[in-house]
């Protein structure tokens, strides 16, 4: 994992409903589902975060390995970061 930290993009919007979520992207005018531990990790993304973070986090909340969590995070930001939901901090 790298040191990298990322955060939830300052024109995203969350609006949680029964476990689920919906990411509203002002600036893109685009809008994405989720589901629980996604708005899990976008609720934590509100504060910087590392992979390592959002690992943790995953295994906090759920019953899963740290394998598990780390393959859920690593592809959750790849897309937060492909959809400019998450920004990575330093770039």
């Amino acid at each position: 994992m790298t040191d990298a930290r990322y955060q939830r993009h300052p024109d995203v919007r969350m609006t949680e409903l029964e476990g689920e979520g919906v990411v509203l992207h002002l600036g893109e005018r685009r809008y994405f589902s989720l589901n629980e531990s996604g708005v899990t990790m976008v609720r934590a993304l509100e504060a910087p975060q590392s992979l390592a973070d959002l690992v943790g986090l995953l295994q906090q909340e759920y019953e899963v390995s740290a394998d598990q969590a780390d393959q859920a995070a690593q592809a959750f930001v790849e897309q937060c970061l492909a959809s400019a939901v998450v920004v990575e901090l330093g770039k």
